[in-house]
């Protein structure tokens, strides 16, 4: 079984996930996972699943290393596996490691251990750039980070059920299931309400 791994962090776009998974069927990839994390987390769930779902002598295959992570410890924890499982890591374009045997030839891992260097380095690159973007852009006055929210951004489906809550019929958890609201979500909106009376 060929499966395919495709990964993209939050903010980035559709479109990139969209071309990973027609570039990985083009390799072969019969069943794709779809991740959206960042790549130094680290919990990655369909990463974990595909790891778990995979059977000797089956392939993995994905763009680039950076996409499996983006830290060398979680990169050697994943080939160790591999290994363990006795399976196949193939980079489009760029190297195949093949642990069928239960081992993993030393110029390979030497070659893959350098490339999870080279994608941590990258994402610390990426981390210093937008610090330092950040800094610049304070400097000369920007409001960095999300607008505050008022009482006039909350939802009508918030208000809606407010005082069902407030009579105590909905507890929070209710209250963002019925509104579609993450909890977090609601404690603000509550916080916002309620400053406001007193």
């Amino acid at each position: 079984m060929k499966h395919g791994y495709a990964r993209c962090s939050t903010n980035e776009s559709k479109q990139d996930i969209d071309r990973q998974v027609r570039e990985l069927k083009q390799a072969g990839a019969e069943r794709i996972f779809l991740e959206y994390e960042h790549g130094d987390a680290a919990v990655k769930c369909q990463l974990s699943s595909l790891l778990e779902q995979a059977e000797a002598g089956d392939t993995i295959i994905t763009l680039e290393v950076s996409r499996l992570a983006r830290s060398t410890k979680q990169l050697c924890e994943i080939i160790e596996t591999i290994k363990a499982k006795r399976l196949r890591l193939v980079i489009v374009g760029s190297i195949t490691v093949d642990c069928s045997n239960g081992q993993i030839d030393p110029m390979t891992n030497a070659f893959i251990q350098m490339s999870g260097v080279f994608a941590e380095l990258e994402l610390r690159i990426i981390r210093e750039r937008v610090r330092s973007g950040m800094a610049n852009a304070k400097a000369k006055g920007a409001k960095i980070g999300r607008p505050q929210a008022t009482a006039d951004d909350i939802p009508a489906v918030f208000l809606r059920h407010y005082p069902s809550y407030k009579t105590k019929r909905l507890n929070v958890s209710e209250l963002a299931r019925v509104c579609d609201l993450s909890r977090t979500t609601v404690y603000k909106y509550l916080n916002l309400l309620e400053s406001e009376v007193s």
